[in-house]
C-alpha cells in the first residue's frame, strides 16, 4: 500500500505522529485516498452475495417502484457517475504524468462500480419484498463516516488555500459527499407494502417500520402520542402480527409437541415391559419412578419449545454478547480519560476524543441491551401463547380418570401463574450462563488494575455465591410451598363462587372463610420467609461492590506501602465493579426464576402428559338407516386404566335405528356410565362400541354457556329460522322467549344462572335438537321440569309421534309414564344389565322390574291424558313454562322471575334518557370486566400505604435516607483519598482511610436489609388487609352480585391481582426507591465535581418529567387493558373444562378452540404494546442519560485545569450510572402505578352493595330457637329489583308447627320465591315474616339460615372429606354423622369406601352420582335436625324406589318439623296437611290435597295432567 502511495506522491499509509502524538491529528492523504474509499466497497462486495443469497431465499413478493425507490436508484445513478466524471477527468488533465496518480485513478472507479452494485442490490430488494435495508443502511453509513475525515480535510485546506487549484476535484467530492448523506437519510425509511397484500385493520406498524426506527422503538411513538391525548380503548390496539397469533404458533408446536410426547410414552411402554410380569415395584421405586416421568415430561415440553422458539431467541443472544462488549470497552475509556487527567501535557481534543467515545459506547451498549429484551419479551409472549393453546386443547382430551386428579382451579393456575414463570424464565435465562463469563471479565481486568489483590475481590465473591445459591434454593422451596397454598387457595375460591348459593343457604360463609384464610395465612407465612432470605440477598448483593472493594484496596494497600491508590486505579475498579454488580445481582434471580420454570415445566409437562380419551373407545361409522345405530358387542367399562370396572359383565346391546330405548335403574347403577361408553367418555377394557352417524348428548346436569339463548341453542350452526322455531315450540321454549327482555338474544348468566333447573335442561335439550344428529343420547332429561311440561317434551320431542321420531335415541329416565312409549328397555343394577325388553315383555317376566313397577306406578294410568283434560288444561298450558325475566333483574331461584302474561309486566314511570339506555342494555346480563380509564388516583396510593402503617412508612424512608448517606459519604471518602499526595512513594494514614471506609460500607450493609425487610413486612401486612378485604366483600354480597359478575372476573382477582400485590408491588417499591435515593447521591456528587453541569441536569429532569409522565399514562392504561383481556379466558378455560364431554359430544373442539384462540390473540394485543413502551421509554431515557454522561465528561475536560483526577473519576464514573437509574425509577414507578391498578381492581368491590349483617351483637334470640316451627307471612310483598313489579303480592299465611305443606304451581309462577324470602335470599318489599313470632328481618342472616334447613335442587359438593361436606363446623360428633347417613341410605356406600367419612370429594363431588350427592344433601339436613325444612324439588334426581325411601324418611324424621316442599312430582304431597298453590305470585288456593280435589281448581286440574285422578 505504502508503495502505491509512493507512486502518486502520497505520505506512507500511516505516521503515529501526525496522527495521534500531535495538537493537530490528522490521518495521511494516502489513507484517505485507499481505506477510508475503500472499506465500504469491500464491505458491500465481501457480504452482498451472502445477503443476495439471503433475499432469495426469505422473498415477500414484489413491491411496486415507489417514490422512495426511483428516488434511491436516481441519487444512486448520479454517485456513480461523479465517480466516473472524476476518472476521466484525471484521465484527461493528468495523463501525462498518470503513473503519478494512480490512487486518484483507481480510488473513484472502485467506488463508482461499487455504487452501481449498491444499485442492483436496491432493485433486487424491491423483486424480493424488502422494505427496509439494514445492510445497505450500514453500507451509506460507512461511507458517510469515511467520508468525514477527508471532508476535515478539504474543508481546511479550501480554507487555507482557496478552492482554485483542483476546484472540479473539491465540487465532485462535495457532491458525492451531499448524495451519499441523502441516501442514508432515505435508507432510514421504509418502502410500501407489496401490491395486492391483505392488509390488517389497524396493522401493526412495526411491519413498515425502518431498520433506524425499529432500533429505536420510534414506530411505538404513535400509539403514545394517542394514549398520551386520551386514554387508550380496545380498539386503539393493533392487531397482532401473523407470526404472533395462536393460529401459527400452535399449528407449529403441536405437531413438534405430539411427537415428543408419543416418544415419551414409548419410553414409558418399554420401561413397564421391561419389568417382569407380576413383580410389583417397591412404593419407593414407584414414587421414584413417578417423579422421573413429571421431570422428563417437562424437560420434553422444554426441548419443544426451544426447538420453535430458539432460533429468534438466539438472535437476542447475539445482541446481548455486543452489549456486553460494548459495556466492558466504558470503563477502558474511562481509564484513559482519567489518565488524560492525570497528564498535564495531553492535548484537549483527546478528552473531548474519549468523552465522545464514552457517549457513543454507551448510546450503542443501551441499543444492543433493549434490542435482546425485546426479543426475550417476543418470544416470552410466544411462550405464553403456545402453552395456553397446549392446556386448553389438552383440556379438550384429557379423559376421566385425568380429569379428577386436576381441578378447574389448578388448569386456570397452569395458564396464569405457570406460563408467567416462563415468561420469567425466557427474559432470564441468559443471565444464568453469561453471568459467570461476565464476572470473570470483570475480574480479570481488575486483575490488570490491581494485580494479585483483585483475589480478594474474588474471594468475597466466593463467599456471596455460596450464600446467594443456599438462598435460591431455599426461595425455590419456599416458592413450591407457596404455589401449593396458592392453588389450594384459588381452587377452592373456584368452588365456593361456584357453590354460593350453597353456602349461602346453609350459612356456611364463615367455615369457608376460614378455610380460605387458612390457606392464605400459610401463604403469607411462607411469602414472609422468602422475603427475608430475598432481603439477606439484597443485602449481600447490593454491599457486594462495597465489600469487594473494600477487600480489594485493603489487600492493595495492606501487602505493600508503595502500592498507591490513585483516582485511575479506584475509579476504573469501581466502574469495573458496578458492571459486576448486574451479574451478581442478576444471577441469584435467574437462578431461582429457572429454579421456578423447571417446577412450572415440570407440573405443565405432567398435565400436557395425562392420559386422553382413545379415539377408539367408539367406533364411529357413517350413518346408516338399515343397521343397528348403536351396538355394544361384550363391553367392560371403567372410568380409569386401573379403578373398577363402572360396566361389566361383557355388556352385549344393539339399538336399532330409529328406536326408541330406555335405560332404568336405582342411583349409582351405571345408567349415565352406559351413556359415557356411547360417548367414548370411559375407559375401554373389552369389547367394542359403535355408533353409526353423529350424536347429540343432554347431559344429566345442563352445561350452559355465558351466551345468549340463541347462541346456546344454535351452538355454532347456522340458524335456520323454521326449524329454530319448531325446537323452540317442541322444547316449550317459546312462552319464556315472549318475557326475556331481549328475546333469544338475552344473554344467559355463567351456567345458567338466570335459568330455573327446568329452563337450563330444556335448553340443552333444544340445543341437542336443533343438531339434527342421528343418535341421541339424553341422561335424564325430564327430570328437572314439571311432569305436565316433561309430558309435552316426551310427545313433541322424545316420543314416537315427537320430532326426532326417525332417530336413534337412548333415554335415560326414573319417569315410569314414559317406559309404556319405549321400543326397548334396559335395566341396570350394579353395572350390569339384569333385564331387557319391552315394557309389556318385561311385565309379562314377573322379574324385579315388574315388581318395582306394581309398587311404584298402580296409582299411575296408562292413558294420562283424556281429550277433555287437554281441553281443560289448554289454557293453563299455554303458561307451561313463561319465565318473566326484566331488564337488569336476576332471579336467584330455579324458577327465577315470576310467571304471568306478558301483559301484565308493569315498570316504574321512566325517563326518556333511561328508557334508551335500558333499550341499550336489554339482555345484557353478565357486567363485562371493564378497563378504567386515567392515571391510578392519589387516594389508591393513601389507602394502600394506610394499610402499611405511618411508622414504618417513617422508618423506611429514614432507613433509606441513611443508607445513601452512608453510600454518598464513602464514595465521596474513596476521592479523598485518590487525591491525598503521595510522598516518597507512599500515601499517609491507609489504615485510619480503609477503617473509615469500611465503617460507613458496613453501615450502609446494615441499612439494606433494615429497609428491604420493612418493606417487604409492610407490603404483607397491605396485602393481607387487601385479601380479608376482599373476600369478605365478596362473601358478604347478595346473589345478585355472583350472578352478574363472572366467576372469570372474581377468580381473576384472587389469583393474578392478589399475586402482583404479593410479589410485584413489593419489588417495585424497593427498586423505585433504591434508584431515587442512589439518583439523589448521584446529583450530588456530579453538582459538588461540576456546578455548572447544574445547567445540563435541570433541563434534563424537566425533560425526563415530561417522558415520564408520556409514558406512565399510555402504560397504565394497557396494563388494564391487558388485565381485562386475561379475565375471558379464564372463564372460557373454566366454562369448557365443565362443558367439556358436552363439546365433545357434538364435536365442536375446533370451534371453542377457535373461540380461546380469539381471546388469547385479543389479550396479547394489549400485552405486545406494554413491553415494547419499555423498551421505547428506555432507549429514549438511555440516551438522554449519555447526554449527561457527555456534558459531565465534556465539562471535566474543560475544567482540567482546576478538577482534581479523584473528583472528576467520582463525577464520570458516577454519571455512567445516571442512565440506568433515570430509567429503572420511572420504569419502577410505573410498574407500581400499574400494580397498583391490582389494588384498585381488588378494592373495586367494596362499594358493591352488600348484604345485611351475618348476627347481630347483643341479640336476644333463645339459643334453641325456633322451638316449634311456626311461620306467618304477613301482607308479604317481594321484588328481584326496584322499578320491577313485586313477585310476591300479599302474601299472608299461617303456618302452623308440624304442618306439612306442599308448595306448587306453574313454571314461575313463585314457588321458589316464598324459600327465597324465607331465608332471606332476597329482602322483602313489604309485610313481614315471622317465625316463632320473631321477626326474621331484626335478626342476623346467620343466626336465621343456620336454624333452618333447605335440600336444594342443584346438589352441590365441595372438595374435601365427605365428613367436612356434612359438618363443616365439626359440630357433630362421627355417631350422629353415621346415623345421618343411615337414615339417608347412603351408610352401606360409604362404609364400603376404603377411607369411609375421610372420603375425599373431588371438585362439584363429581367421583358421586348426581342421585348420591342428592343423598348427602339430604344427610346435611338430617343432620341439623332444624324445626322448619323447606325442599327444593329435591328428589328431581333419583330413581323412584330411592324417592320413596327419602319421602319415608323426611316423613318419620322430620315429624315434628314444618315441612315445605316445593314439588313438582305432585305424588310426593299427596298425603301432605296443607297444599298452597300459587299463580302470578299470589296463593289462588290453599287447603287439604283431598278438600282442594274436591273443589276443582288448579290443583285438580294439575292432578289430572299428572295422571293421578
Amino acid at each position: 500500500m505504502d508503495t502505491l502511495c509512493s507512486l502518486s506522491g502520497l505520505d506512507p499509509l500511516w505516521d503515529w505522529n501526525q496522527t495521534w502524538y500531535t495538537h493537530n491529528p490528522e490521518l495521511s492523504n494516502c489513507f484517505q485516498n485507499t481505506v477510508l474509499v475503500w472499506a465500504p466497497c469491500i464491505y458491500l462486495w465481501v457480504l452482498s452475495p451472502f445477503y443476495c443469497l439471503h433475499l432469495y431465499c426469505h422473498g415477500r413478493g414484489r413491491l411496486p417502484l415507489s417514490s422512495l425507490c426511483s428516488a434511491k436508484l436516481l441519487l444512486g445513478f448520479f454517485l456513480a457517475s461523479f465517480g466516473f466524471v472524476e476518472f476521466f477527468y484525471i484521465l484527461l488533465e493528468r495523463r501525462q504524468e498518470i503513473q503519478q496518480h494512480l490512487v486518484f485513478l483507481l480510488s473513484p472507479v472502485i467506488r463508482s462500480l461499487t455504487v452501481v452494485f449498491a444499485v442492483c442490490v436496491i432493485h433486487w430488494e424491491r423483486v424480493r419484498g424488502c422494505r427496509s435495508s439494514v445492510f445497505l443502511f450500514f453500507f451509506w453509513l460507512l461511507g458517510v463516516v469515511c467520508s468525514l475525515i477527508p471532508l476535515h480535510a478539504k474543508v481546511q485546506l479550501a480554507v487555507d488555500q482557496g478552492l482554485s487549484p483542483d476546484i472540479v476535484r473539491y465540487l465532485a467530492f462535495f457532491s458525492y459527499f451531499a448524495l451519499q448523506l441523502a441516501q442514508l437519510f432515505l435508507s432510514c425509511f421504509a418502502d410500501q407494502a407489496p401490491s395486492g397484500k391483505a392488509v390488517l385493520k389497524n396493522a401493526c406498524p412495526v411491519q413498515d417500520a425502518s431498520f433506524l426506527s425499529k432500533i429505536l422503538f420510534w414506530w411505538f411513538s404513535g400509539l403514545l402520542f394517542k394514549g398520551y391525548r386520551s386514554p387508550l380503548q380496545a380498539e386503539d390496539l393493533w392487531s397482532l402480527r401473523e407470526e404472533d397469533t395462536s393460529e401459527k404458533i400452535i399449528s407449529d408446536l403441536e405437531e413438534e409437541w405430539t411427537a415428543e410426547r408419543t416418544k415419551l410414552q414409548q419410553q414409558e411402554n418399554h420401561l413397564s415391559t421391561s419389568i417382569a410380569l407380576g413383580s410389583r415395584l417397591p412404593e419407593q421405586a414407584q414414587f421414584l419412578r413417578k417423579i422421573q416421568k413429571e421431570q422428563s415430561s417437562g424437560f420434553c415440553l422444554l426441548r419443544t419449545l426451544a426447538r420453535s422458539f430458539g432460533p429468534y431467541f438466539l438472535t437476542g443472544t447475539l445482541c446481548l454478547m455486543v452489549h456486553d462488549a460494548f459495556m466492558f470497552s466504558v470503563p477502558q475509556v474511562l481509564s484513559l480519560l482519567l489518565g488524560f487527567m492525570k497528564d498535564e501535557d495531553a492535548p484537549l481534543w483527546k478528552g473531548y476524543f474519549y468523552a465522545s467515545l464514552m457517549f457513543l459506547l454507551s448510546c450503542l451498549q443501551s441499543i444492543f441491551n433493549h434490542q435482546y429484551t425485546y426479543t426475550c419479551f417476543t418470544v416470552g409472549m410466544r411462550v405464553k401463547t403456545a402453552v395456553m393453546g397446549l392446556v386448553y386443547r389438552k383440556s379438550l382430551v384429557v379423559n376421566s380418570a385425568a380429569r379428577r386428579t386436576c381441578t378447574v382451579g389448578e388448569i386456570v393456575n397452569l395458564v396464569s401463574a405457570d406460563t408467567q414463570k416462563l415468561m420469567d424464565f425466557v427474559v432470564y435465562f441468559n443471565a444464568v450462563w453469561l453471568a459467570p463469563i461476565e464476572i470473570t471479565l470483570c475480574l480479570f481486568f481488575l486483575w490488570q488494575h490491581l494485580g494479585p489483590s483483585a483475589l480478594a475481590g474474588i474471594a468475597i465473591v466466593i463467599f456471596i455465591f455460596p450464600l446467594n445459591g443456599f438462598i435460591a434454593r431455599k426461595r425455590s422451596k419456599l416458592q413450591e410451598i407457596q404455589m401449593k397454598y396458592m392453588d389450594g387457595r384459588v381452587k377452592l375460591m373456584n368452588e365456593i363462587l361456584n357453590g354460593i348459593k350453597i353456602l349461602k343457604f346453609y350459612a356456611w360463609e364463615k367455615a369457608f372463610l376460614e378455610q380460605v384464610l387458612g390457606y392464605r395465612e400459610k401463604e403469607l407465612k411462607t411469602l414472609k420467609k422468602s422475603q427475608i432470605l430475598y432481603s439477606v440477598s439484597i443485602a449481600s448483593f447490593n454491599s457486594s461492590s462495597f465489600l469487594i472493594a473494600f477487600a480489594m484496596f485493603g489487600v492493595y494497600v495492606l501487602i505493600d506501602d508503595k502500592n498507591v491508590l490513585d483516582a485511575q486505579k479506584i475509579f476504573v475498579s469501581m466502574a469495573l465493579i458496578n458492571i459486576l454488580k448486574t451479574p451478581l445481582s442478576q444471577l441469584p434471580f435467574a437462578m431461582s426464576t429457572t429454579m421456578q420454570a423447571l417446577v412450572s415445566l415440570k407440573r405443565l409437562g405432567k398435565f400436557l402428559c395425562q392420559d386422553e380419551l382413545k379415539p377408539d373407545n367408539v367406533t364411529r361409522e357413517s350413518f346408516k338407516s338399515d343397521v343397528d345405530g348403536v351396538v355394544f358387542e361384550n363391553g367392560t367399562f371403567s372410568w380409569s386404566k386401573d379403578g373398577p370396572p363402572c360396566l361389566k359383565s361383557r355388556i352385549s346391546v344393539r339399538v336399532p335405528c330409529g328406536s326408541l330405548v330406555a335405560v332404568v335403574g336405582h342411583v349409582g347403577s351405571g345408567k349415565s356410565s352406559l351413556l359415557s361408553a356411547m360417548l367414548g367418555e370411559t375407559e375401554k377394557r373389552s369389547g367394542a362400541v359403535s355408533v353409526k352417524g353423529s350424536s347429540a348428548y343432554v347431559p344429566q346436569q345442563a352445561w350452559i354457556q355465558n351466551a345468549s339463548l340463541q347462541d346456546n341453542i344454535l351452538f355454532g350452526r347456522e340458524k335456520k329460522e323454521s326449524w329454530y322455531q319448531r325446537v323452540l315450540e317442541a322444547c316449550a321454549l317459546l312462552p319464556d322467549l315472549d318475557n326475556l327482555p331481549a328475546g333469544d338474544t338475552t344473554e344467559i348468566g355463567e351456567k345458567g344462572l338466570n335459568l330455573s333447573g327446568g329452563q337450563k335442561q330444556r335448553v340443552s335439550l333444544a340445543r341437542a335438537v336443533y343438531r339434527k344428529a342421528d343418535v341421541y343420547l339424553l341422561d335424564d332429561p325430564l327430570s328437572a321440569v314439571d311432569a305436565h311440561v316433561g309430558q309435552h317434551i316426551f310427545n313433541k320431542v322424545i316420543g314416537p309421534r315427537g320430532i326426532l321420531r326417525d332417530k336413534t335415541r337412548v333415554l335415560v329416565t326414573h319417569g315410569m309414564s314414559f317406559l309404556p312409549q319405549a321400543d326397548l328397555i334396559l335395566v341396570l343394577v350394579d353395572g350390569e344389565i339384569s333385564e331387557r325388553g319391552s315394557y309389556q315383555e318385561l311385565l309379562n317376566r314377573n322379574g324385579a322390574f315388574a315388581d318395582f313397577i306394581h309398587t311404584f306406578a298402580s296409582s299411575e294410568r296408562k292413558d294420562c291424558f283424556s281429550e277433555a283434560s287437554q281441553r281443560g288444561s289448554r289454557r293453563l298450558s299455554v303458561r307451561l313454562s313463561v319465565t318473566e325475566y326484566m331488564p337488569f333483574s336476576r332471579d336467584l331461584s330455579q324458577e327465577q322471575l315470576i310467571s304471568g302474561d306478558t301483559n301484565s309486566i308493569t315498570f316504574e314511570p321512566l325517563p326518556d334518557s333511561d328508557e334508551n339506555h335500558i333499550q341499550e342494555d336489554l339482555g345484557k346480563l353478565t357486567k363485562v370486566d371493564k378497563a378504567r380509564i386515567g392515571r391510578v388516583k392519589l387516594e389508591m396510593y393513601i389507602e394502600y400505604f394506610h394499610t402499611i402503617g405511618l411508622p414504618l412508612i417513617v422508618s423506611i424512608v429514614f432507613l433509606y435516607a441513611f443508607q445513601q448517606a452512608a453510600s454518598l459519604s464513602y464514595n465521596y471518602w474513596l476521592s479523598l483519598w485518590a487525591d491525598q499526595p503521595v510522598i516518597n512513594g507512599t500515601q499517609l494514614n491507609t489504615d485510619l482511610k480503609l477503617g473509615v471506609y469500611g465503617a460507613l460500607g458496613f453501615a450502609q450493609g446494615i441499612a439494606i436489609f433494615g429497609t428491604t425487610v420493612a418493606i417487604s413486612l409492610g407490603c404483607i401486612i397491605a396485602s393481607h388487609h387487601l385479601h380479608l378485604e376482599l373476600l369478605n366483600n365478596v362473601l358478604h354480597s347478595p346473589m345478585s352480585f355472583f350472578e352478574s359478575t363472572p366467576s372469570g372476573n372474581l377468580l381473576n382477582r384472587f389469583a393474578k391481582e392478589i399475586d402482583a400485590i404479593d410479589n410485584m408491588i413489593p419489588d417495585g417499591l424497593k427498586m423505585m426507591l433504591g434508584y431515587f435515593f442512589k439518583l439523589m447521591e448521584v446529583c450530588i456528587i456530579v453538582l459538588m465535581a461540576t456546578p455548572f453541569a447544574a445547567v445540563i441536569i435541570l433541563p434534563m429532569a424537566f425533560l425526563y418529567g415530561f417522558i415520564q409522565s408520556f409514558y406512565v399514562a399510555t402504560s397504565c392504561q394497557l396494563r388494564r387493558l391487558e388485565s381485562v383481556s386475561r379475565s375471558p379466558i379464564y372463564t372460557h378455560l373454566n366454562e369448557t373444562v365443565q362443558g367439556a364431554s358436552v363439546i365433545r359430544a357434538f364435536n365442536e373442539q375446533s370451534r371453542f378452540i377457535m373461540g380461546v384462540n380469539h381471546k388469547v390473540d385479543h389479550n396479547q394485543t394489549a400485552y405486545f404494546p406494554r413491553f415494547v413502551a419499555t423498551r421505547w421509554l428506555g432507549v429514549n431515557l438511555e440516551f438522554l442519560g449519555n447526554g449527561i454522561v457527555l456534558a459531565a465528561s465534556i465539562l471535566s475536560v474543560m475544567s482540567k485545569g482546576t478538577l482534581s483526577p479523584g473528583m472528576v473519576g467520582l463525577a464520570v464514573s458516577h454519571s455512567l450510572q445516571v442512565t440506568g437509574f433515570l430509567s429503572w425509577i420511572v420504569r419502577s414507578w410505573t410498574d407500581v402505578e400499574n400494580n397498583i391498578v391490582s389494588v384498585e381492581r381488588v378494592k373495586e368491590y367494596a362499594d358493591t352493595p352488600k348484604e345485611a349483617a351475618w348476627s347481630i351483637e347483643g341479640s336476644s334470640l333463645p339459643p334453641s330457637w325456633p322451638q316449634k316451627g311456626t311461620i306467618e307471612f304477613h301482607d308479604y310483598g317481594l321484588q328481584y329489583r326496584k322499578g320491577l313489579e313485586l313477585a310476591l303480592k300479599g302474601i299472608s299465611v299461617h303456618i302452623k308447627e308440624r304442618e306439612k305443606i306442599g308448595i306448587v304451581g306453574r313454571t314461575g309462577a313463585g314457588k321458589s320465591s316464598l324459600a327465597l324470602g324465607i331465608f332471606r335470599i332476597l329482602e322483602a318489599a313489604k309485610g313481614q315474616i315471622y317465625i316463632d313470632g320473631i321477626n326474621i328481618a331484626e335478626i342476623g342472616l346467620h343466626d336465621l339460615r343456620s336454624r333452618i334447613t333447605i335440600i336444594p335442587q342443584d346438589p352441590v359438593l365441595f372438595s374435601g372429606s365427605l365428613r367436612m361436606n356434612l359438618d363443616p363446623f365439626d359440630a357433630y360428633t362421627d355417631e350422629e354423622v353415621w346415623n345421618a347417613l343411615e337414615l339417608a341410605h347412603l351408610k352401606n356406600f360409604v362404609s364400603e369406601l376404603p377411607d369411609k367419612l375421610n372420603h375425599e370429594c373431588s371438585e362439584g363431588g363429581e367421583n358421586l352420582s348426581l342421585g348420591q350427592r342428592q343423598l348427602v344433601c339430604l344427610a346435611r339436613a338430617l343432620l341439623r335436625k332444624t324445626k322448619i325444612l323447606v325442599l327444593d324439588e329435591a328428589t328431581a334426581a333419583l330413581d323412584l324406589e330411592t324417592d320413596t325411601l327419602i319421602q319415608s324418611t323426611i316423613r318419620s324424621q322430620f315429624e315434628d318439623c314444618a315441612v315445605l316442599t316445593i314439588a313438582h312430582r305432585l305424588n310426593t304431597i299427596m298425603d301432605y296437611t296443607k297444599v298452597i298453590v300459587m299463580d302470578k305470585g299470589h296463593i289462588v288456593e290453599m287447603d287439604s290435597p283431598s278438600n282442594l280435589i274436591a273443589k276443582r281448581g288448579q290443583f285438580y286440574y294439575m292432578c289430572r295432567e299428572a295422571g293421578l285422578l
